[in-house]
């Protein structure tokens, strides 16, 4: 599988023929914007959107691009509801704990705690866990506390890579996001993200989530940098 981190807690996973782009926040979003990564270039050749929730710094460009890359987007109920009621054409809604099995991978939608609406509710928040049919499972946790059912998502889905928000303010910040790391898994790498973005909203960098995790295999990717797994 191949990783590519564009900024905020958006990354594309390609696996087989598929191509998987997780909370596509492109415009606006001046990490990537500041990255002169062209957004055809991002978008090139996505199969799949995943939504973790409802608030636009992570459903972004979602309509957009299953529009224009003629792509399902799998996202809770309301909020697949939403996207369509915007103009998405294409659905695989979806609650927490369901699975939706395509030809390369699994998604399941797990817990996170944190809200999720734009004016509207937009169902519960949710985590990502992406089950390739070869390679490593990946949790990408979307905006989130540590929460003790976190023990059961570790136990039951025995995720190899995790996507972890260290920012602060809105998510977990860098010391209780490596106490839950430390805590509940056993990553064989983890990707930090959701910081960096919003000057004086979120941490700047990642240098005290990597201080935290030392002895750790923590990747600080580059915006645009594709990593293979």
């Amino acid at each position: 599988m191949k990783i590519t981190w564009y900024g905020h807690s958006c990354f594309r996973l390609e696996t087989g023929n598929s191509v998987i782009l997780i909370d596509p926040f492109l415009k606006g979003n001046p990490t990537f914007e500041k990255s002169g990564i062209a957004w055809d270039e991002a978008t090139a050749g996505v199969t799949h959107v995943a939504l973790t929730h409802g608030h636009s710094d992570h459903v972004g460009d979602a309509v957009e691009v299953c529009k224009k890359r003629s792509a399902p987007v799998f996202a809770n109920f309301e909020l697949a509801m939403y996207v369509k009621s915007m103009g998405a054409e294409k659905l695989e809604p979806m609650n927490t704990g369901g699975t939706v099995a395509t030809a390369d991978f699994e998604l399941t939608l797990v817990n996170a705690l944190h809200s999720s609406s734009l004016d509207v509710y937009l169902g519960n928040p949710n985590g990502i866990i992406v089950r390739p049919k070869e390679g490593k499972t990946l949790y990408h946790m979307g905006d989130t506390d540590m929460f003790g059912g976190m023990a059961l998502i570790a136990e039951f889905h025995k995720p190899d890579i995790g996507i972890v928000p260290i920012g602060d303010r809105f998510t977990m910040g860098a010391r209780s996001a490596a106490f839950t790391c430390k805590k509940f898994f056993a990553f064989e790498m983890i990707l930090p993200c959701h910081y960096g973005t919003f000057p004086g909203m979120l941490d700047p960098d990642a240098d005290k989530f990597v201080a935290e995790m030392k002895d750790h295999n923590v990747v600080v990717p580059k915006v645009g940098q594709t990593l293979t797994v």
